[in-house]
């Protein structure tokens, strides 16, 4: 059971750190998107990294459950 707790754990800090990441992207398209607002390529590649982050965040919340079941 404790393998399942630490590889749960892992997979947390690596979303973590995988979400940290896909901000500091959207930061950079939000930034280029101010001096280029109609750029159709910033506007899908910010689409993309949206959904990613989404889809980050829906895998955190999965892990946190895992994590709360296991410790119960």
């Amino acid at each position: 059971m404790n393998d399942y707790i630490n590889r749960y754990h892992r997979q947390y800090k690596n979303a973590l750190k995988t979400y940290e990441k896909l901000e500091k992207i959207k930061a950079e398209i939000d930034f280029k998107l101010k001096s280029n607002p109609i750029c159709s390529h910033l506007h899908k590649d910010l689409r993309t990294v949206n959904l990613d982050i989404k889809i980050t965040l829906n895998e955190i919340e999965h892990i946190e459950s895992h994590i709360h079941q296991c410790e119960t």
